[in-house]
C-alpha cells in the first residue's frame, strides 16, 4: 500500500485569548485572515496566516463545550504555544485505509466545514476532512492530516502578502530527552521521512516542499535559542516556528516598529514566546 502523506501542510498555536494572540502577531508583521468561527459545538475560532504554500493557524477557545474539552485540559496541564502539525493527503478516508495497512494507527476521522468571511466582505465556506494518528504513533504533540475541499477559501492570495516578508514554513522544532529514537518514530509518518544527524539533536525531513521537524535535546534547544523563555512554551509539544523570509531588515524594522524585543540566531532573527502566543518565532532567510 502506497504511504498517503505527502508533507506538512500547517501547524497550529492552541492558545489562551485568541484576539490577544491575533495582536501579538499583527505586531511580528503578519497579514492575518478575518477570524473565522467554528460550530456552536466545536465552541472554537482560528486565525490563519497564509503563505503560498503552507499556513500557521491560530486557535482559541470561545466558550467551553463536550467537544472541546480534550483542548481545554490541554491548554491548562501544557501551556500555549505549538500544539499541532497537520499533514498534506488527497483524501482523508483513504489514507486512514493505507495507513492502517502499513500498520500506522489513526483515530478520530471525520468531515466539516465552517464559514469564511472573505478579503472582499462576502462570506464562503471552507472545508475539511481530517484524521489523526493515534497518540501512540506520536512521541511529542499531536499530528493529524488533513484534506482541503475548497482550497480557494483557504489560499486567498491577498493573505500572502506580509509587512515582515515571511513567506513559508521552514522548520517546527521540539525538544526531545531522545532525539533520534523520537525521530525515527516521527518519521514514518510522512511517505518520504527521512533522518539526518543535526547538532544537538535529529532532523526529519518531510517531503517535497515541505517544511522539515527537528528533534534537539534541552541543551540544544537551550543554545540555539540562549535569549527566548523556553519554560513560556507549550511543554511536551512543539517548541519553534522557524520561517522563511525574503528581508530580514524588513522584519527587523516591523519587529522594531512594535518594539518587540528579538536576538540573533546562527542563520537570522528570533523572537520569544512572551510575544507569540508561547511560541518560539525564527525567521530565516528564504
Amino acid at each position: 500500500m502506497t504511504h498517503p502523506v505527502k508533507g506538512i501542510d500547517h501547524c497550529f498555536a492552541l492558545v489562551d485569548d485568541l484576539d490577544a494572540a491575533a495582536a501579538q502577531f499583527k505586531a511580528l508583521g503578519f497579514t492575518l485572515s478575518p477570524r473565522g468561527a467554528h460550530s456552536a459545538a466545536k465552541g472554537t475560532a482560528n486565525y490563519t496566516i497564509m503563505f503560498p504554500n503552507d499556513y500557521f493557524e491560530l486557535l482559541g477557545i470561545l466558550a467551553p463545550t463536550e467537544l472541546n474539552a480534550a483542548r481545554r485540559e490541554t491548554l491548562a496541564t501544557q501551556g500555549q504555544g505549538l500544539h499541532a502539525i497537520a499533514c498534506r493527503i488527497n483524501d482523508a478516508e483513504e489514507a486512514a485505509k493505507a495507513l492502517s495497512a502499513l500498520g500506522i494507527a489513526t483515530q478520530g476521522l471525520g468531515s466539516f466545514s465552517r464559514p469564511v468571511p472573505l478579503p472582499d466582505g462576502s462570506e464562503g465556506v471552507a472545508a475539511f476532512s481530517t484524521v489523526a494518528f493515534a497518540p501512540e504513533e506520536t512521541p511529542l504533540g499531536s499530528v493529524f492530516m488533513c484534506q482541503h475541499k475548497t482550497r480557494e477559501t483557504v489560499w486567498i492570495p491577498e493573505l500572502f502578502d506580509h509587512a515582515n516578508t515571511a513567506c513559508g514554513l521552514d522548520a517546527i522544532l521540539a525538544i526531545s530527552e531522545t532525539p533520534e529514537e523520537d525521530a525515527k518514530i516521527f518519521a514514518r509518518l510522512w511517505a518520504a521521512g527521512q533522518i539526518s544527524e543535526v547538532e544537538g539533536g535529529y532532523k526529519v525531513s518531510t517531503g517535497a516542499n515541505s517544511a522539515s521537524l527537528i528533534l534537539c535535546t534541552p541543551d540544544a534547544m537551550a543554545a540555539r535559542y540562549p535569549a527566548a523563555n523556553l519554560a513560556a512554551t507549550a511543554q511536551g509539544a512543539f517548541t519553534t516556528l522557524r520561517l522563511k523570509t525574503r528581508d530580514l531588515d524588513r522584519l527587523k524594522s516591523c519587529l522594531e516598529k512594535s518594539d518587540v524585543a528579538f536576538s540573533a540566531t546562527l542563520k537570522g532573527v528570533c523572537v520569544g514566546p512572551e510575544f507569540a502566543a508561547g511560541v518560539v518565532m525564527e525567521f530565516v532567510p528564504a
